[in-house]
């Protein structure tokens, strides 16, 4: 692999590390409601987004895409595991797709 190319791709990682990162301190303390919403979350809900940060993490590129598909499959896992909690999931399902245009600001 040429020196640019290793350069492009350990780029890469750094930047989806950073927007892991941004993703995490947002869902807890980017919001007006951050206090109260830490209070009640659940934990699983709070687990959820962190399966969501994993996978932005491995992901190779972070576009809005590769966003919205970790959420929607982390979610679905979710949801099949969580069916008491159905509107909850859902819930916090929108509220993490929300964050794509904060998260977005952090790429630039």
């Amino acid at each position: 692999m040429k020196k640019s190319t290793k350069k492009a791709v350990a780029g890469a990682g750094l930047a989806a590390a950073a927007v892991a990162a941004a993703a995490g301190a947002y869902f807890l303390y980017g919001t007006k409601e951050g206090k109260k919403t830490r209070k009640k979350i659940a934990s699983w809900a709070l687990k959820a987004k962190g399966e969501v940060l994993e996978k932005l993490e491995q992901a190779k590129t972070t576009s809005e895409a590769s966003y919205k598909k970790a959420v929607s499959e982390v979610m679905a896992k979710y949801k099949k595991l969580k069916r008491e909690h159905g509107p909850e999931v859902e819930a916090v399902a929108r509220e993490l797709h929300s964050y794509w245009n904060h998260l977005k600001k952090h790429l630039k």
